[in-house]
């Protein structure tokens, strides 16, 4: 058992870690911008995330398309759908974080961010800026959509950027469109198929290695780490996800 308090090249809090085969998983309940700092830098061997953003610039949504998280458990219209703030941790820039991803990544590693087609300009802008250099644009065909008045929004988009030099990914010939059916009845309103981020992970790391989600959510990103054989860091600031995260991880929950 591998315990990420003996870890030598990582410098973490000292939270137990959930330890299982030869692998560890370690998750932290707080602000990443805080949490990342204690990440010895060039540590990390890949990074796969969804980070909170706005999911609309504003207007009303008709009431037929209401569901989901765009309505409250009273039947009404969630008052915050029109700021596009449909859960409370979405106020952090994707300058304020993306730099200490950079630091912490290995030489020769990825980092896939995810975004929607409003915030992908900034998410390379900002990665960029941070020392990235814009390896794809990856597009999730989730087969659902998102109301809109105009073409329904079935996809969601993936850049995956590198630091360093080029690296090759684990399995040649994967398509840049990944056609991985969404999840309906969502407990987080961003929550990720477990296969998405297992294909991500498969691709730009190694067993045993250390892969890093700083915006955890529901844990999909350990659970497909945990049954691929990868060690995770995982960071999330709302206590009701963080929970439900710690379960799915030790339970090895697939969805």
């Amino acid at each position: 058992m591998k315990d990420l308090k003996n870890t030598p090249e990582l410098e973490v809090s000292m939270n137990p870690a959930i330890t299982y085969s030869e692998c560890y998983v370690q998750v932290f309940l707080g602000d990443c911008l805080e949490q990342l700092k204690n990440i010895k830098s060039e540590t990390i061997d890949c990074v796969a995330t969804d980070p909170p953003y706005k999911v609309t610039s504003g207007g009303n949504v008709p009431t037929g398309f209401i569901n989901g998280h765009w309505r409250l458990k009273n039947g009404q219209a969630n008052p915050q759908a029109k700021s596009g703030k449909i859960f409370k941790e979405n106020e952090i820039k994707f300058s304020e974080w993306m730099p200490e991803i950079y630091r912490v990544l290995k030489e020769r590693t990825h980092f896939y961010c995810m975004t929607n087609d409003l915030h992908l300009k900034t998410v390379i802008d900002e990665g960029t800026k941070a020392g990235f250099k814009q390896q794809n644009i990856l597009v999730w065909a989730k087969g659902m959509h998102t109301p809109t008045q105009y073409y329904f929004k079935n996809i969601e988009f993936i850049v995956m950027f590198r630091k360093g030099n080029a690296k090759y990914i684990n399995n040649i010939g994967t398509m840049a469109l990944l056609n991985v059916k969404g999840l309906r009845n969502k407990i987080h309103p961003s929550e990720k198929p477990t296969e998405l981020m297992k294909i991500l992970i498969e691709n730009s790391s190694k067993e045993n290695e250390i892969v890093l989600d700083p915006f955890m959510g529901l844990g999909s990103t350990g659970v497909a780490c945990k049954n691929t054989n990868r060690n995770f860091i995982g960071i999330e600031k709302d206590e009701k996800y963080f929970k439900i995260a710690e379960q799915r991880i030790n339970a090895r929950t697939l969805l």
